[in-house]
């Protein structure tokens, strides 16, 4: 091969260029109506109720802490094989992350663990729960919300990796990630290795009307613009001390700044990559299961594999994962083909910052195990045959296979 393949690649199509372009034309670069647009077709597409386009998901994980009001000392659980910033947005707020380990098989918050962290304190210690769709499998959420009401926490999906993904509940109905049945809020990201690409930005869904409206505040320096929702008189709005002034609604000027928000914004442009990146979501989903099947048949029963994502229905397929012996040998292997594998994640509880916090290793064996046998394998859907064969080829050639 003479062309390098990274393990994820966005694909920007004619039709996204002159989204983009046409945009670029009109009267609206941000706070336009292609905002709207791409916001009424994600929530159509999760099966969510509303959903609101930010900056990225960085922001829109921190949107949500501060939605639901996590502040100073509030313990909140996750997983810590995960970007960091699923942890993180709990620390934005001055919350306490507390990581459980994961499940062995699926690499999913084992929700045992989970329980036996809420079982040794008091209830009301724990605020919520952030499991997060890791490579795009999905959680079980509907455990997780019987779990979140016993001990009336809150929960927010971390549904990055897995747009289109879904789990079959226990009437063996498709939950789609995102869509607000079970979780107080969700969130994903548009990076571009992701499944929709918006060079930056991410989305948030939720079910909750006030939620809704308390992101729509947060997003925007927590301005208000909304003639029934002001707390100053119109008095004081139209600048008169006047009482009998006769003014019956305030100006069109007017708004008022009543929370500390933030500028976490999306633009129209990059809306409108999304809305037409977004028409493609489901054949993109399809490419990438069909790449994960022959990832399975070529690596399974094979002696050097210690485990693998696998084909599993509703998958989302972000990442397709194997677990291998002398991981380290093989990366370096297959970048020296031009073959650029990734790791995903180093767990976050051992990150210098988490350290720092008294986390250690040997507190998560399961998710430190994983890390040291994982790696990620090329996934995205203009990954050719030619390119996914010479892949697997030079992974069995490593091994001698």
């Amino acid at each position: 091969m003479n062309n390098p393949i990274p393990y994820g690649r966005q694909n920007i199509t004619e039709e996204d260029i002159e989204a983009v372009v046409s945009t670029l034309k009109s009267d609206y670069l941000t706070q336009g109506p292609k905002i709207a647009e791409f916001e009424e077709a994600f929530a159509n597409y999760v099966d969510s109720k509303f959903a609101v386009a930010v900056s990225n998901g960085t922001a829109a994980l921190h949107l949500c802490a501060l939605a639901l009001n996590v502040k100073q000392g509030d313990k909140v659980i996750t997983t810590p094989i995960t970007f960091a910033a699923s942890a993180n947005c709990v620390r934005y707020c001055g919350g306490e992350v507390v990581f459980a380990d994961i499940d062995p098989e699926t690499y999913l918050l084992d929700i045992d663990n989970v329980r036996k962290l809420l079982e040794a304190e008091p209830k009301g210690t724990y605020k919520g729960i952030v499991p997060v769709d890791f490579a795009g499998r999905a959680v079980d959420l509907e455990a997780f919300r019987k779990l979140a009401e016993e001990y009336d926490i809150w929960i927010i999906e971390d549904s990055c990796h897995a747009p289109g993904g879904f789990f079959a509940d226990s009437k063996n109905q498709k939950q789609f990630c995102g869509n607000g049945n079970f979780a107080d809020l969700a969130i994903f990201s548009f990076h571009p290795v992701k499944h929709i690409a918006c060079g930056e930005g991410g989305m948030i869904t939720t079910n909750n009307d006030k939620l809704y409206e308390k992101l729509l505040q947060l997003r925007t320096h927590g301005i208000v613009k909304d003639d029934n929702k002001y707390k100053n008189s119109i008095d004081f709005a139209v600048g008169s001390s006047v009482s009998s002034s006769g003014v019956e609604n305030y100006p069109n000027w007017y708004m008022e700044m009543q929370d500390l928000g933030y500028n976490y914004r999306l633009t129209d442009f990059q809306a409108a990559l999304g809305s037409s990146q977004l028409k493609r979501a489901e054949e993109g989903i399809e490419k990438r299961r069909a790449l994960a099947t022959k990832y399975q048949e070529a690596f399974k029963n094979k002696n050097f594999i210690k485990g693998q994502s696998g084909v599993v229905e509703g998958h989302a397929y972000h990442l397709y994962i194997l677990k291998v012996e002398n991981r380290l040998g093989l990366y370096n292997y297959l970048r020296e083909n031009k073959i650029f594998a990734q790791i995903h994640y180093i767990p976050c509880h051992l990150m210098p910052y988490y350290r720092s916090l008294g986390w250690e290793e040997g507190d998560l064996p399961v998710a430190e195990q994983y890390y040291k046998n994982c790696i990620s394998l090329p996934m995205f859907p203009s990954l050719t045959e030619d390119e996914q064969e010479f892949v697997i080829e030079k992974i069995n050639s490593f091994y001698g296979d």
